[in-house]
């Protein structure tokens, strides 16, 4: 039987991480019992002390055991430090120097939403690919620059690593961990007892672009302020540029090292975030807010919102719109 470890950190994180992987790894060890007579993972929290408070003091989980005592594993989940990463960072070093041990002793980790920072500081992310929650973007690659996030993806696979973007859609990568060791049946199964849609791959509907803004650079700021304040104008980068006395080539290589997209993909983040809040405030057609957003191109439009949020306009006011449509 292989083993299974949910780390449990210190400090009042994120609780429904913890219990949720628990429930549906027991599920799926239920299901391969009745199948075939034999569960696949023996289940266990562990952590550096004996009992760990949440949510002010309302509930305690109390692991099973120490890390301590644990030689070597197969699998472990780190829980979401929900948004007390750099606090959970520092009572935990004990913990992220186990991580590393254990993987390089042959374990796979899965983290779950900001748990990648505890992941990340143990040096094991460095050069792969990572995703977590889009609002802790710009701190995430202010403190861990060597890794590759990838914030639009829901789940990452990479040399025996996984990791996921925020809150509840760590659901769908315990349903992948579950397809993953047990099989399709049991992971479909584990979809339908918990509810949980499958095949989902992106966050990218989920997030809300506020631009990066943690740099040095002191034309970018200029630039991005500009873009943000003036979404309807069709200025081209060459006029840009051009307005900040830098030259193209020079203001492409400071905004991409400033806020990690050229200025043109900036520039069309600006936009569709502004076309997304008026999707889901008003009764405004997809051309009207296209227009007010500086596309005169219905296909161009179409095609770099999908891109950046996985969904058609349409589709996006039909499933956010805040105004009730009445007969459709």
């Amino acid at each position: 039987m292989k083993q299974l470890i949910i780390i449990v950190p210190e400090g009042d994180n994120n609780l429904s991480s913890i219990t949720g992987a628990y429930e549906i790894f027991n599920k799926a060890n239920a299901f391969r019992k009745d199948k075939k007579g034999v569960e696949m993972f023996n289940i266990q929290l562990a952590g550096i002390s004996d009992s760990v408070d949440f949510n002010g003091g309302l509930f305690t989980v109390k692991p099973h055991l120490n890390i301590a005592a644990i030689a070597k594993t197969d699998l472990i989940i780190i829980p979401s430090l929900n948004h007390n990463y750099k606090l959970a960072l520092k009572g935990n070093e004990l913990l992220i120097a186990w991580l590393e041990k254990q993987y390089r002793n042959g374990a796979e980790i899965a983290t779950i939403c900001t748990g990648a920072f505890m992941l990340a500081a143990s040096g094991l992310l460095d050069g792969k690919s990572c995703s977590t929650h889009w609002s802790v973007t710009e701190n995430f690659k202010v403190m861990f620059p060597n890794v590759n996030l990838e914030i639009d993806k829901l789940i990452t696979e990479e040399k025996g690593i996984y990791t996921n973007g925020g809150a509840y859609s760590f659901l769908n990568l315990m349903i992948y961990l579950v397809e993953k060791y047990y099989d399709r049946e049991t992971a479909v199964y584990c979809s339908k007892v918990f509810q949980i849609e499958i095949d989902r791959n992106t966050q990218s509907q989920f997030a809300i672009f506020s631009g990066q803004k943690q740099h040095e650079d002191e034309v970018v700021p200029q630039a991005q302020d500009y873009l943000e304040t003036n979404i309807d104008e069709k200025m081209t980068i060459d006029d840009l540029s051009a307005k900040f006395n830098v030259s193209r080539r020079n203001f492409d290589r400071r905004f991409i090292k400033a806020t990690g997209n050229t200025p043109i993909e900036y520039a069309q983040r600006v936009k569709v975030e502004a076309a997304k809040k008026s999707f889901e405030s008003n009764r405004k057609s997809v051309n009207e807010v296209m227009y007010e957003v500086g596309y005169a191109d219905v296909k161009a439009f179409r095609e770099v919102f999908r891109k950046i949020t996985g969904m058609s306009p349409l589709e996006y006011k039909g499933k956010y719109s805040k105004v009730a449509i009445k007969g459709s």
